[in-house]
């Protein structure tokens, strides 16, 4: 895969639509995927109130980084697009009502030494980054060499806000993406992409009134 975007042969944004990105994220294993725009003027105006409060704590890192994750162009030049992609990881056919019933149970029994469900199994990094970079390949099949890369938790991205903008969810007041079916057991993962692809709408906000 290249580690720099290089210009596509083929701009046509018709060749792939969202559906048959979904067929294609269905068949590497993702659970949901949409297209967001690069317009991050509004989240990155709310990231610098939060950082002006000092919400980020020990994370110096926010700080260094702020103009990069305002701007996906700045991490990776030419980028107009940014395909994100969900990856559930609560165990498939386990329900919520089930999970948190033996969850609770664990968390409370001194004999149980519990583990953060997503801890668990393979590196959700190295799974995930396999994942896209086939989805990327399987894109590529079909519209020819196309400028990306891929990134999970490897680089200064507003992946929430992405993820938002792209319509897989809304940003509760835990700071993390919700999504009506899956809740936030859940990783993303995104592409950047110089390859205009038709962006999807955003749900908006879900969240009721209480301050819980």
């Amino acid at each position: 895969m290249p580690s720099e975007l290089v210009s596509s042969d083929v701009m046509d944004m018709d060749t792939v639509s969202w559906e048959t990105l979904q067929t294609l994220a269905r068949k590497r294993g993702l659970c949901a995927i949409g297209v967001a725009d690069t317009d991050l003027r509004q989240q990155r105006a709310t990231l610098d109130r939060w950082l002006a409060a000092g919400c980020h704590g020990d994370m110096d890192y926010m700080m260094r980084h702020r103009e990069l994750r305002g701007d996906p162009a700045q991490i990776v030049p030419g980028c107009l697009r940014v395909i994100t992609v969900r990856l559930d990881y609560l165990p498939a056919g386990t329900g919520q009502d089930v999970w948190r019933e033996s969850a609770w149970r664990d968390i409370h029994s001194p004999s149980v030494g519990y583990i953060s469900l997503y801890a668990r199994g393979r590196d959700y990094h190295k799974v995930l980054r396999q994942r896209l970079q086939g989805l990327s390949e399987d894109i590529a099949a079909l519209i020819g060499p196309f400028g990306h890369r891929v990134f999970v938790d490897s680089g200064p991205v507003l992946e929430v806000a992405l993820a938002a903008k792209a319509g897989l969810g809304w940003q509760g007041k835990h700071t993390l993406l919700l999504n009506r079916d899956a809740g936030s057991m859940f990783f993303l993962g995104e592409i950047l992409t110089d390859h205009p692809f038709e962006t999807n709408a955003s749900t908006g906000s879900h969240c009721g009134t209480c301050t819980a």
